[in-house]
């Protein structure tokens, strides 16, 4: 199982996501490749949402993760 995971950070706290990188992209590739997918996205549909976008990544390997957002450390 890949414990590799990504946060997707948002500006507002309910838009945060976490998802799961699949084995085959090392550190920098993965966020190279998320940015450039978030970008086509945007420029095909620039009204896209979050759902359009997380969709796009599982197309492409990426698994959304539950997660409970803890307090916000010092």
């Amino acid at each position: 199982m890949n414990d590799r995971l990504m946060i997707l950070p948002a500006g507002d706290v309910t838009g945060i996501r976490l998802v799961r990188v699949p084995e085959d992209f090392g550190s920098h590739e993965v966020f190279r490749h998320v940015t450039g997918l978030i970008a086509a996205a945007e420029e095909q549909e620039p009204n896209c949402g979050r759902d359009d976008i997380l969709a796009i990544l599982e197309d492409h390997g990426f698994e959304a993760v539950e997660f409970i957002l803890g307090p916000e450390l010092p």
